[in-house]
């Protein structure tokens, strides 16, 4: 869930950033140890026992500060640049990281990777690279990955005579199928926004492969009107005209626990969501996850560039390193135990999937094997794990791809006011 509460991020980053300096000193470096601020939520168990591990053996002690979901963004913000800054921060990598990295505040770790090459070596190269920019490496992937995955209720499946789609053609008879069952295709928390919006990550890498939105967030507003890009975006208007997705789900929302009861409940088929979904019908349909909760990837499309093994979502969360601190070797030190198998260990144990090459061997120690290997292995094969879109783009981009994205499924804008939509995002 960490991925929803990101997009409380507004334009005030960017203002804010922009007096930067080189500032001295810092609060967290002058009591002698090394601060380390993370988002605050259940895994914070896992963060305090490595905290308390580290310490055993170091000189520098390190301090674990949380700050709560909700409001982390927005205090981020406003300590990142003052006494109060933390050595190391909890963050999304892409985007969420990017102003920091313009405002020269994030030191590269480009250095402590030659000193111990583990620190990218022993990391899933799809997942490491959602923190690099301009060519040098400003995190270290900690907790858990998330792809996003097609999940379906495996009784309305069965009631209907349809399988998991493995193609698009496949899902839009799928979705004729289920209509005539009077059940909803496709659970959509359109209210939210950013739900809809995977739909767009995935048949535009489908369709056009990665390199279009790489193009577009490195500045080629081209890229959005391209003949890839208009047919991705025929091809979503298909599926909503086709009525995958009911006519309500403009005002359901993921958040509240609407669309994935949709699910649960078997008044809908299918929902595309993040890795996080399972975990969720757990615990909110225990019995319903346990026996009819499903799951595959996302279709394929006949003559897209996109390759079959790419996935989109959010590849992790990654520690950055401030400038500012004082004590370089003991945040290096720090940051290798983000590869230990006492780290691996503990996250499954939570029900988060590392991205750690070791992560294997420890997979059956996990709450639920079978899903934890398959995104594992979903993830270890992929030619390309694309980022959020609105993670990818600076914050100030999320408000304006939301709207953009609602706005072409409900009808208030065709494909070229999408395109222009696109067109006029901040650039990266």
């Amino acid at each position: 869930m960490s991925r929803v509460l990101v997009c409380a991020t507004t334009l005030a980053l960017a203002a804010s950033l922009a007096a930067c300096g080189n500032g001295s000193g810092g609060g967290s470096s002058n009591d002698g140890k090394i601060h380390v601020l993370v988002y605050g939520d259940a895994s914070n168990k896992v963060e305090k026992q490595i905290v308390d591990t580290f310490n055993k053996t170091s000189h520098v002690k390190a301090v674990l500060d949380t700050i709560p979901g909700a409001d982390y963004q927005q205090k981020l913000q406003t300590i990142i640049n003052t006494p109060q800054a933390p050595d190391i921060f909890f963050n999304w990598g892409g985007g969420s990281i990017q102003p920091f990295v313009k405002a020269g505040l994030l030191t590269p770790l480009d250095d402590f990777i030659k000193k111990d090459p583990g620190l990218k070596d022993k990391f899933l190269p799809a997942v490491f690279n959602s923190a690099v920019i301009d060519g040098k490496s400003y995190g270290i992937p900690m907790r858990g990955t998330q792809p996003v995955l097609l999940f379906h209720n495996k009784d309305v499946l069965d009631k209907a005579g349809v399988q998991p789609p493995q193609t698009w053609d496949q899902l839009l008879d799928v979705v004729q199928k289920l209509k005539a069952k009077g059940v909803t295709p496709i659970a959509l928390g359109g209210g939210d926004q950013w739900p809809t919006l995977m739909w767009f990550e995935y048949v535009y890498d489908r369709v056009a492969g990665p390199g279009l939105f790489q193009k577009a967030l490195d500045g080629d507003k081209a890229a959005w009107a391209s003949a890839d890009s208009k047919k991705a975006l025929g091809m979503l208007k298909q599926l909503v005209d086709a009525g995958a997705f009911g006519k309500n789900y403009d005002s359901v929302k993921y958040t509240n626990g609407a669309s994935p009861a949709l699910v649960a409940s078997g008044k809908a088929g299918f929902e595309l969501m993040g890795s996080w979904y399972y975990a969720q019908q757990q615990q909110d349909a225990k019995d319903f996850a346990a026996k009819g909760l499903g799951y595959t990837t996302f279709p394929t499309i006949a003559g897209g560039k996109g390759d079959t093994s790419d996935v989109v979502g959010n590849t992790n969360n990654f520690y950055s390193v401030l400038k500012k601190t004082k004590h370089p070797e003991a945040v290096a030190d720090f940051l290798k135990l983000m590869y230990s198998d006492t780290f691996v260990k503990a996250q499954l144990a939570i029900g988060n999937l590392p991205t750690t090459t070791n992560t294997p061997q420890f997979l059956g120690t996990s709450a639920s094997p079978a899903y934890s290997r398959f995104q594992y292995d979903l993830v270890a094969k992929a030619k390309s794990f694309q980022l959020s879109w609105d993670q990818a783009y600076p914050p100030a981009a999320i408000t304006p791809i939301h709207q953009a994205v609602q706005q072409f499924f409900n009808g208030q804008l065709d494909a070229d006011g999408f395109i222009k939509a696109m067109q006029a995002l901040p650039a990266k």
